[in-house]
């Protein structure tokens, strides 16, 4: 049975990501059977488009060129979280996010989508992306949701207020279609989720234009993205205790069962400690998780990107 998984970030966690990567090439015998690395998802920072979560800072485009072709080698598709729910037609001549674009269309990468002219435009434009629709639209009504899957996405990221529900959950058609967000920060049933989402996505775009303006002055955002719920401190301890968290003995004995096959796991802002805790728990096998741990911590530590001695 297979389980597809799809991780964060290329570009924030790149170094960490290729490692991971490198690890489950030559140390197979850690990961629990049946685990794919199925994408990484992500934006390269100044990206205009991005949703979900803020990605302030730049980025040279010989980087993310190097990021596309080092997973594509690897056999690893990109995501691109285009998910900012307020673009306007305006935004979507951002010559650096079509320059990315350019660089990654090679049938292999994809977009989460959100806006309905962005996805419009990308249709148009770049045929070759396969499109996923996001979890940041709040579908939370199964007819809903059962209509979404029935348009033209490769994937719909399922709101995770049905995570644990499995009287919903067994109603779902196209399971096959469904990715699963496993590891919730939010509260569930979170009535401050799509404002937090518009609030990224118009920082997000005050971020850009601040920048094409300014690009060596500092930015003191007008706009907060900071909802009061304390959410975002969580750690993955915390996520275990939320009642929408999937553990990973139940992605194996529920949910594959079911006909789930995708999973995903957020945390493209989160730190790397977390990260690496979170990748032990879904994606590692219990008896080998303290090796695994040190191979990891060594590997990241001897590549600088973390400093332990």
């Amino acid at each position: 049975m297979k389980a597809y998984f799809h991780l964060p970030d290329f570009s924030h966690h790149f170094m960490m990501n290729f490692i991971l990567v490198s690890m489950y090439k030559n140390c197979p015998h850690f990961f629990r059977d049946g685990v794919e690395i199925a994408s990484f998802f992500g934006t390269f920072p100044q990206s205009i488009w991005n949703g979900g979560r803020n990605a302030s800072g730049t980025t040279e485009l010989k980087f993310a060129e190097h990021a596309i072709k080092s997973f594509n080698n690897a056999g690893i598709p990109l995501r691109f979280t285009f998910t900012n729910p307020v673009l306007e037609k305006k935004h979507l001549k951002d010559k650096f996010c079509n320059d990315v674009m350019k660089l990654a269309d090679n049938g292999m990468n994809e977009v989460i989508v959100f806006s309905p002219i962005l996805e419009e435009y990308i249709r148009e434009k770049y045929p070759n992306f396969k499109l996923t629709s996001s979890t940041c639209k709040r579908i939370t009504d199964i007819e809903a949701l059962t209509a979404e899957l029935e348009k033209d996405y490769k994937l719909v990221v399922v709101d995770y207020d049905f995570n644990n529900k499995f009287d919903l959950l067994e109603k779902i058609p196209h399971k096959e279609k469904c990715e699963l967000l496993i590891n919730p920060c939010c509260n569930p049933e979170c009535s401050m989720r799509s404002e937090h989402y518009r609030r990224v996505g118009l920082q997000q775009i005050e971020f850009c234009e601040h920048l094409a303006k300014n690009p060596t002055k500092p930015l003191t955002p007008k706009i907060s993205t900071e909802m009061g719920c304390g959410c975002g401190d969580r750690t993955i301890f915390d996520n275990m205790k939320l009642p929408n968290n999937i553990s990973p003995d139940d992605i194996w004995e529920k949910y594959i069962p079911m006909g789930f096959q995708h999973f995903k796991i957020e945390g493209r802002t989160a730190s790397q400690l977390n990260m690496i805790e979170t990748y032990m728990y879904y994606l590692i096998k219990p008896e080998y998780q303290n090796e695994a741990r040190f191979t990891y911590l060594f590997n990241l530590e001897k590549s600088g990107v973390i400093r332990i001695g």
